[in-house]
């Protein structure tokens, strides 16, 4: 598939939800009292929510280079380009509309197998922590298990199609555990995890909603008896962890170029919805994913159980 394809691809998909959001959008805001000019802008919400999700799929590392390439050689798909200063200015108007579109039409199906995984979102060197002055505040020192960093944490659960169920952003210093209560109130089935997210009081809290989390163990805990599908699962949780790698390298989810909270928020919602949009993604593919037939029961467990080492 070719970045023209790719583009316009995108650009009906979104123009779809941008067609009926905007209208209700307009209809629901509350007016300040005073008289404002309401002119038509010369690129439509559709155009620039395209724009920016693209290019997160189509290879660029710098938006400012991408944009540049589709003033000279996309200019019949939008023969109303706007300077690159003027788009950036726009960008801040498509964070609620990108935000609406992930959360309503790019979640996935729960199937009864979720994965669930945190990566660090570094906003600036360590090195310029001190320095930054943009997300002061905001973003917080943590540590994961590659080192330091200064920024924020993205939490993500997807099913074991590599569609996304869940996502949450933290600061870079709040325990992994935190947030997924939260984040998996709307699951069921099984939740597996890397050793970050061992905790009895989780545990409890998240089987009472029909969740069964299930990690591996530390070192001189007591083993724990495992289904046979349960241990294979498990050893499979890299799933989630190449989908973090796809949002960093190829969505361009992560980077140290910002200069406002609004431009990273509306890349982070690009990144995961051009993900979303992706033809292909990480799977098990041990059933089709369109079939959710085969949603699992945590209540439901096999006779037989192996020890977890």
């Amino acid at each position: 598939m070719t970045f023209f394809h790719i583009i316009a691809a995108i650009f009906v998909e979104v123009d779809d939800f941008c067609q009926s959001f905007e209208k209700e959008w307009k209809a629901t805001l509350i007016e300040t009292g005073e008289c404002q000019r309401q002119r038509e802008q010369r690129l439509s919400l559709s155009e620039i929510c395209a724009i920016i999700i693209s290019f997160h799929q189509v290879g660029f590392r710098c938006f400012k280079h991408y944009y540049s390439w589709l003033i000279q050689h996309c200019s019949h798909y939008f023969p109303r380009l706007l300077s690159y200063n003027r788009f950036v200015e726009l960008m801040k108007s498509a964070i609620v509309p990108l935000c609406m579109f992930l959360t309503h039409r790019c979640k996935g199906k729960v199937t009864g197998i979720s994965f669930i995984d945190s990566t660090k979102v570094q906003v600036c060197g360590n090195k310029r922590i001190k320095a930054n002055k943009v997300f002061d505040g905001l973003a917080k020192t943590g540590k994961t298990t590659t080192g330091w960093f200064h920024g924020f944490k993205l939490h993500i659960i997807i099913n074991d199609c590599g569609e996304l169920l869940a996502f949450t952003l933290t600061p870079g210093n709040v325990d992994d555990r935190k947030p997924v209560e939260n984040m998996a109130k709307n699951l069921s089935g099984k939740l597996f995890g890397d050793k970050g997210y061992i905790s009895k009081k989780l545990f409890d809290q998240l089987f009472a909603k029909g969740v069964k989390l299930i990690t591996n163990v530390r070192a001189k805990m007591k083993n724990t008896l495992l289904e046979m599908e349960e241990k294979i699962l498990l050893r499979k949780r890299a799933l989630v962890e190449t989908v973090n790698d796809q949002l960093k390298n190829i969505s361009q989810l992560e980077h140290t170029r910002h200069r406002s909270i609004t431009g990273f928020m509306t890349n982070i919602l690009a990144a995961l919805i051009a993900y979303s949009l992706q033809p292909k993604k990480p799977s098990l593919r041990f059933r089709d994913s369109n079939d959710t037939s085969q949603e699992q029961n945590p209540m439901e467990f096999s006779p037989v159980c192996y020890p977890l080492a």
